[in-house]
Protein backbone atom coordinates (compact mmCIF):
# COMPACT_ATOMS: atom_id res chain seq x y z
CA UNK A 1 0.00 0.00 0.00
CA UNK A 2 1.31 3.96 -0.94
CA UNK A 3 1.40 6.05 1.42
CA UNK A 4 0.61 8.37 -1.53
CA UNK A 5 -2.93 7.12 -0.68
CA UNK A 6 -3.27 9.48 2.07
CA UNK A 7 -1.53 12.58 0.47
CA UNK A 8 -3.61 15.90 0.50
CA UNK A 9 -0.84 17.61 -1.53
CA UNK A 10 -2.52 20.30 -4.20
CA UNK A 11 -6.22 19.34 -2.49
CA UNK A 12 -8.36 22.70 -1.11
CA UNK A 13 -10.40 21.68 2.50
CA UNK A 14 -13.17 23.12 3.40
CA UNK A 15 -13.51 23.34 7.10
CA UNK A 16 -15.73 25.06 9.05
CA UNK A 17 -16.32 25.45 12.66
CA UNK A 18 -12.78 26.70 12.59
CA UNK A 19 -12.05 29.24 15.02
CA UNK A 20 -11.74 26.56 18.02
CA UNK A 21 -12.13 23.30 19.38
CA UNK A 22 -12.08 20.18 16.74
CA UNK A 23 -12.08 22.14 13.83
CA UNK A 24 -8.64 23.33 14.41
CA UNK A 25 -7.19 19.92 15.34
CA UNK A 26 -9.14 18.52 12.09
CA UNK A 27 -7.85 21.46 10.02
CA UNK A 28 -4.42 20.71 11.32
CA UNK A 29 -4.16 16.86 10.52
CA UNK A 30 -5.49 17.77 6.92
CA UNK A 31 -2.74 20.66 6.42
CA UNK A 32 -0.32 17.97 7.59
CA UNK A 33 -1.41 15.48 4.88
CA UNK A 34 -1.10 18.72 2.25
CA UNK A 35 -4.00 20.26 2.16
CA UNK A 36 -4.71 23.76 1.13
CA UNK A 37 -7.73 25.52 3.24
CA UNK A 38 -10.49 27.26 3.82
CA UNK A 39 -11.61 28.27 7.45
CA UNK A 40 -14.78 29.61 8.28
CA UNK A 41 -16.06 31.50 11.30
CA UNK A 42 -18.92 33.61 11.98
CA UNK A 43 -16.55 36.17 12.85
CA UNK A 44 -13.53 36.16 9.98
CA UNK A 45 -10.78 37.76 12.26
CA UNK A 46 -11.07 34.84 15.13
CA UNK A 47 -9.72 33.10 12.34
CA UNK A 48 -6.61 35.22 11.89
CA UNK A 49 -4.09 33.81 14.20
CA UNK A 50 -5.05 30.50 13.11
CA UNK A 51 -3.87 31.14 9.94
CA UNK A 52 -0.84 32.11 10.86
CA UNK A 53 -0.14 28.77 12.18
CA UNK A 54 -1.20 26.94 9.26
CA UNK A 55 0.60 29.12 7.09
CA UNK A 56 4.00 28.04 9.93
CA UNK A 57 2.65 25.01 8.34
CA UNK A 58 4.22 25.67 5.09
CA UNK A 59 0.06 25.35 3.59
CA UNK A 60 -2.06 28.32 2.30
CA UNK A 61 -5.08 29.07 4.42
CA UNK A 62 -7.83 31.54 3.81
CA UNK A 63 -10.17 32.78 6.49
CA UNK A 64 -13.92 33.08 5.26
CA UNK A 65 -16.87 34.59 7.20
CA UNK A 66 -19.88 32.09 7.52
CA UNK A 67 -23.21 31.55 9.85
CA UNK A 68 -24.69 27.93 8.74
CA UNK A 69 -28.01 29.61 10.24
CA UNK A 70 -28.35 32.00 7.50
CA UNK A 71 -28.59 30.88 3.54
CA UNK A 72 -27.42 34.07 2.41
CA UNK A 73 -24.09 33.86 4.62
CA UNK A 74 -23.76 30.20 3.19
CA UNK A 75 -24.05 31.03 -0.37
CA UNK A 76 -21.50 34.21 0.01
CA UNK A 77 -19.42 31.85 1.55
CA UNK A 78 -19.45 28.97 -1.52
CA UNK A 79 -18.37 31.88 -3.47
CA UNK A 80 -15.81 33.49 -1.59
CA UNK A 81 -14.78 29.87 -1.75
CA UNK A 82 -14.82 29.15 -5.41
CA UNK A 83 -12.82 32.71 -5.72
CA UNK A 84 -9.61 31.99 -3.18
CA UNK A 85 -8.79 28.80 -4.96
CA UNK A 86 -11.35 27.80 -7.87
CA UNK A 87 -11.95 24.25 -6.21
CA UNK A 88 -12.63 23.03 -2.74
CA UNK A 89 -12.11 18.65 -2.90
CA UNK A 90 -12.71 18.48 0.77
CA UNK A 91 -16.07 19.70 2.52
CA UNK A 92 -15.59 19.02 6.36
CA UNK A 93 -18.95 20.05 7.78
CA UNK A 94 -17.67 20.67 11.62
CA UNK A 95 -19.72 24.17 12.91
CA UNK A 96 -21.92 22.72 15.63
CA UNK A 97 -23.66 23.91 18.69
CA UNK A 98 -24.97 22.10 22.08
CA UNK A 99 -27.96 22.76 24.89
CA UNK A 100 -27.22 20.58 27.64
CA UNK A 101 -30.29 20.76 29.39
CA UNK A 102 -33.08 17.90 31.10
CA UNK A 103 -35.70 17.41 27.84
CA UNK A 104 -38.45 18.97 30.20
CA UNK A 105 -36.08 22.47 30.33
CA UNK A 106 -35.51 22.11 26.32
CA UNK A 107 -37.53 25.71 24.75
CA UNK A 108 -38.77 26.24 21.37
CA UNK A 109 -35.83 28.78 20.78
CA UNK A 110 -32.93 26.10 22.58
CA UNK A 111 -34.10 23.03 20.21
CA UNK A 112 -34.27 25.61 16.98
CA UNK A 113 -30.49 27.02 17.54
CA UNK A 114 -28.99 23.07 17.46
CA UNK A 115 -30.96 21.92 15.16
CA UNK A 116 -30.28 24.99 12.72
CA UNK A 117 -27.19 25.09 13.26
CA UNK A 118 -26.11 21.41 13.27
CA UNK A 119 -28.70 19.79 11.07
CA UNK A 120 -30.21 22.47 8.79
CA UNK A 121 -26.24 24.50 8.22
CA UNK A 122 -24.72 20.80 7.60
CA UNK A 123 -27.23 20.34 4.52
CA UNK A 124 -27.06 23.72 3.30
CA UNK A 125 -23.12 24.10 3.29
CA UNK A 126 -23.14 20.46 1.88
CA UNK A 127 -24.84 21.75 -1.26
CA UNK A 128 -23.46 24.92 -1.89
CA UNK A 129 -20.10 23.10 -1.89
CA UNK A 130 -21.56 19.38 -3.52
CA UNK A 131 -23.10 22.13 -6.61
CA UNK A 132 -19.31 22.95 -6.93
CA UNK A 133 -17.96 19.58 -6.91
CA UNK A 134 -20.18 17.67 -9.02
CA UNK A 135 -19.03 20.11 -11.92
CA UNK A 136 -15.50 18.24 -11.76
CA UNK A 137 -17.09 15.08 -10.95
CA UNK A 138 -14.75 14.47 -7.67
CA UNK A 139 -15.46 15.10 -4.28
CA UNK A 140 -14.98 14.59 0.03
CA UNK A 141 -17.63 15.96 2.61
CA UNK A 142 -17.53 14.71 5.87
CA UNK A 143 -19.90 15.13 8.16
CA UNK A 144 -18.78 15.38 11.70
CA UNK A 145 -21.16 13.42 14.03
CA UNK A 146 -21.37 12.53 17.74
CA UNK A 147 -21.54 8.71 19.27
CA UNK A 148 -25.13 10.62 20.10
CA UNK A 149 -26.44 9.44 16.50
CA UNK A 150 -25.86 5.74 17.83
CA UNK A 151 -26.64 6.57 21.53
CA UNK A 152 -29.13 8.06 23.52
CA UNK A 153 -28.56 10.46 26.27
CA UNK A 154 -30.30 11.97 28.92
CA UNK A 155 -29.71 15.67 28.66
CA UNK A 156 -28.96 16.06 24.72
CA UNK A 157 -31.77 15.81 23.09
CA UNK A 158 -31.83 18.25 20.69
CA UNK A 159 -28.37 17.65 20.07
CA UNK A 160 -28.26 14.04 19.65
CA UNK A 161 -31.51 14.20 17.40
CA UNK A 162 -29.06 16.63 15.51
CA UNK A 163 -26.56 14.13 15.49
CA UNK A 164 -28.86 11.40 14.61
CA UNK A 165 -30.01 13.22 11.60
CA UNK A 166 -26.42 13.99 10.42
CA UNK A 167 -25.76 10.10 10.26
CA UNK A 168 -29.34 9.57 7.96
CA UNK A 169 -28.38 13.09 5.79
CA UNK A 170 -25.13 11.17 5.47
CA UNK A 171 -26.50 8.21 3.51
CA UNK A 172 -29.23 9.94 1.89
CA UNK A 173 -26.27 12.18 0.27
CA UNK A 174 -24.16 9.78 -0.29
CA UNK A 175 -26.85 7.77 -2.43
CA UNK A 176 -27.60 11.23 -4.05
CA UNK A 177 -24.07 12.35 -5.53
CA UNK A 178 -22.48 9.45 -5.34
CA UNK A 179 -22.80 9.24 -9.33
CA UNK A 180 -20.58 12.53 -9.43
CA UNK A 181 -17.66 11.11 -8.04
CA UNK A 182 -18.14 12.64 -4.55
CA UNK A 183 -18.03 10.47 -1.48
CA UNK A 184 -20.03 11.45 1.58
CA UNK A 185 -19.38 10.28 5.18
CA UNK A 186 -19.37 10.50 8.80
CA UNK A 187 -16.87 11.22 11.52
CA UNK A 188 -18.27 10.19 14.58
CA UNK A 189 -16.19 11.35 17.65
CA UNK A 190 -17.14 10.08 21.07
CA UNK A 191 -16.33 11.68 24.70
CA UNK A 192 -13.97 14.34 23.75
CA UNK A 193 -13.07 17.21 26.04
CA UNK A 194 -13.64 20.48 24.10
CA UNK A 195 -14.54 23.65 25.16
CA UNK A 196 -18.35 23.09 25.20
CA UNK A 197 -17.98 20.72 27.44
CA UNK A 198 -14.83 21.13 29.55
CA UNK A 199 -16.81 21.58 32.50
CA UNK A 200 -17.76 17.76 32.70
CA UNK A 201 -14.42 17.06 32.87
CA UNK A 202 -13.69 19.07 35.66
CA UNK A 203 -15.93 16.56 37.74
CA UNK A 204 -13.86 13.14 38.42
CA UNK A 205 -16.77 11.51 39.89
CA UNK A 206 -18.08 12.14 36.43
CA UNK A 207 -15.16 11.40 34.19
CA UNK A 208 -13.98 7.80 36.46
CA UNK A 209 -17.80 6.95 35.44
CA UNK A 210 -16.95 8.02 31.53
CA UNK A 211 -13.66 6.21 31.80
CA UNK A 212 -14.76 2.70 33.12
CA UNK A 213 -17.61 2.50 30.31
CA UNK A 214 -15.15 2.84 27.44
CA UNK A 215 -13.39 -0.18 26.54
CA UNK A 216 -10.09 1.38 26.03
CA UNK A 217 -9.96 3.34 29.37
CA UNK A 218 -9.86 6.71 28.30
CA UNK A 219 -11.73 9.57 27.11
CA UNK A 220 -10.58 10.42 23.58
CA UNK A 221 -8.01 12.93 22.60
CA UNK A 222 -8.05 15.71 19.56
CA UNK A 223 -5.45 13.75 17.87
CA UNK A 224 -7.49 10.10 17.91
CA UNK A 225 -9.43 12.05 14.59
CA UNK A 226 -5.87 12.56 13.08
CA UNK A 227 -5.98 9.64 11.18
CA UNK A 228 -9.74 9.15 10.38
CA UNK A 229 -10.27 12.54 8.64
CA UNK A 230 -7.25 12.02 6.41
CA UNK A 231 -8.88 8.59 5.38
CA UNK A 232 -12.06 9.92 4.89
CA UNK A 233 -11.05 12.47 2.85
CA UNK A 234 -7.83 10.63 0.71
CA UNK A 235 -8.17 8.45 -1.71
CA UNK A 236 -7.65 5.74 0.35
CA UNK A 237 -11.50 5.87 0.84
CA UNK A 238 -12.56 6.08 -2.35
CA UNK A 239 -14.61 3.21 -2.43
CA UNK A 240 -16.33 4.33 0.73
CA UNK A 241 -19.48 6.47 0.96
CA UNK A 242 -22.87 6.90 2.88
CA UNK A 243 -20.92 5.31 6.33
CA UNK A 244 -20.55 6.77 9.86
CA UNK A 245 -16.83 5.86 11.23
CA UNK A 246 -17.34 6.16 15.07
CA UNK A 247 -14.14 7.04 16.57
CA UNK A 248 -15.18 6.29 20.68
CA UNK A 249 -12.56 4.08 22.27
CA UNK A 250 -15.55 1.54 21.70
CA UNK A 251 -18.21 2.96 23.98
CA UNK A 252 -20.63 2.18 21.29
CA UNK A 253 -20.28 -1.22 21.89
CA UNK A 254 -22.49 -0.87 24.94
CA UNK A 255 -21.89 0.45 28.27
CA UNK A 256 -23.02 -2.52 30.18
CA UNK A 257 -20.77 -5.47 31.65
CA UNK A 258 -21.90 -8.78 31.19
CA UNK A 259 -19.52 -9.91 34.09
CA UNK A 260 -18.44 -8.60 37.36
CA UNK A 261 -14.97 -7.83 37.93
CA UNK A 262 -12.70 -10.63 39.13
CA UNK A 263 -11.39 -9.26 42.38
CA UNK A 264 -14.87 -8.83 43.41
CA UNK A 265 -16.42 -12.45 42.31
CA UNK A 266 -15.53 -15.42 40.43
CA UNK A 267 -15.39 -15.31 36.63
CA UNK A 268 -18.55 -17.12 36.37
CA UNK A 269 -20.41 -14.91 38.35
CA UNK A 270 -23.20 -13.01 35.36
CA UNK A 271 -25.20 -9.72 35.39
CA UNK A 272 -27.97 -9.92 32.88
CA UNK A 273 -30.40 -6.88 32.61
Amino acid sequence: MSIKLFDLTGQVALVTGASRGLGQYLSRALAGAGADLILTSRRKEDLLPFICEIEAMGQRAVPVALDVRDQSSIEQMAEAALAAYGKVHILVNNAGCNVRKPAFEVTWDDWNLVLDTNLRGSFFVAQQIARRMQAEQYGRIINIGSVTSVFGYAGLAPYGASRGGIRQLTMSLADDWGRYGITVNCLAPGWFETAQNRVMYENKEWVEYLVDRIPLKRPGEPHDLDGAVVFLASEASRYVTGQTLLVDGGISTGAMRATINKHSANDSDIREG
